[in-house]
């Protein structure tokens, strides 16, 4: 064993590399969850040890070292017949991070999932509230559903967000909240604006030890049910509770907040994300491009008419 060893030391020496190793997809994907045990959220680590254990070991039953590129590739085509584009994808990404992790940890010198094109994924629907719709939604929603659509959409918290957010998280000096574990399975700061404010004072109670969560006895799936009850009753239509998410992103950026603030304040990290996010609006675009008439209007060429009315020709002069 020491001698096999020292071998695979020289080895690394010459090649610039250590060599591959024997260990077997299965032995790597145990590494591999016991590394995103401490770093996910006990849900978001149930749904990616699901992922490895039900669809990426089987298909990989040999070693690491041996799976190339076009067998990565075949993963994908298997399950795309079987599962969503949304799906496969997910399933890639986490295929690609073990994989990752195996170069690191030099099990195998490249990462073979690199270059594999993913599955193309449906772009996201561009729906989001009103102002108008948001008033008839708050006014039509329980007194104890209010206080979450206001978080929801003035501070665009994610449901997990608000359904474990405790006293002590709540920054009140500041106007903020300090999450230590949110859905990406890393801390965040949420800021918050006058609407999720009032969401919080109306939350708050005054008995209670600071660990207490605001909204305790609620599960996800009430408030998907109410807020499908509120949407019927005031005849909005196809419209989830996480696109609140999609209505807060949208309306920052209409009022003028970059894409890279938008994504921080959401607790997007890929930029790719935060755009399917926020949806402006036609009159917003269209206010937009007309800004460069500031800029441009005062330009004009000779013997063209900059701006023709709908019925006034164009002319160019025979020198143009």
């Amino acid at each position: 064993m020491r001698s096999a060893e020292l071998l695979k030391v020289e080895q690394a020496k010459t090649l610039g590399f250590s060599p591959p190793g024997e260990e077997t997809f299965g032995e790597v994907a145990k590494r591999f969850l016991l590394y995103q045990h401490a770093r996910l959220t006990p849900k978001a680590y149930q749904r990616e040890s699901g992922i490895v254990k039900d669809f990426l070991q089987p298909f990989f039953p040999g070693k690491v070292a041996d799976i190339r590129r076009v067998d990565i590739q075949r993963y994908v085509t298997s399950r795309g017949g079987r599962a969503s584009p949304h799906s496969v994808l997910k399933e890639l990404n986490i295929l690609k991070h073990l994989l990752r992790l195996a170069v690191e940890w030099e099990i195998i010198a490249i990462n073979p999932a690199q270059g594999v094109k993913s599955p193309k994924v449906p772009a996201g629907r561009v729906r989001y509230l009103q102002p108008t719709e948001l008033k008839a939604v708050l006014q039509a929603s329980p007194s104890w559903f209010q206080p979450i659509v206001g978080l929801a959409v003035g501070a665009g918290m994610w449901r997990s967000e608000i359904l474990g957010l405790r006293k002590l998280d709540i920054d009140s000096a500041n106007g903020r909240l300090l999450l230590p574990q949110t859905k990406n399975g890393e801390g965040r700061i949420v800021y918050l604006n006058n609407l999720a404010m009032a969401a919080l004072q109306r939350a708050l109670a005054p008995e209670g030890n600071s660990t207490d969560v605001l909204f305790r006895g609620i599960s996800p799936e009430r408030i998907s049910v109410a807020f499908a009850r509120v949407c019927r009753k005031v005849k909005i239509q196809d419209l989830p509770f996480h696109d609140l998410r999609h209505t807060a992103a949208s309306w920052m950026r209409m009022q003028g907040a970059g894409i890279h603030t938008v994504a921080q304040l959401l607790g997007h990290k890929d930029l790719r994300m935060a755009a399917r996010y926020q949806h402006p609006s036609p009159a917003f675009l269209g206010e937009a491009v007309k800004r460069l008439d500031g800029v441009f209007g005062k330009f004009c060429y000779p013997g063209v008419t900059m701006i023709p009315g709908p019925h006034d020709p164009i002319e160019v002069s025979p020198s143009e």
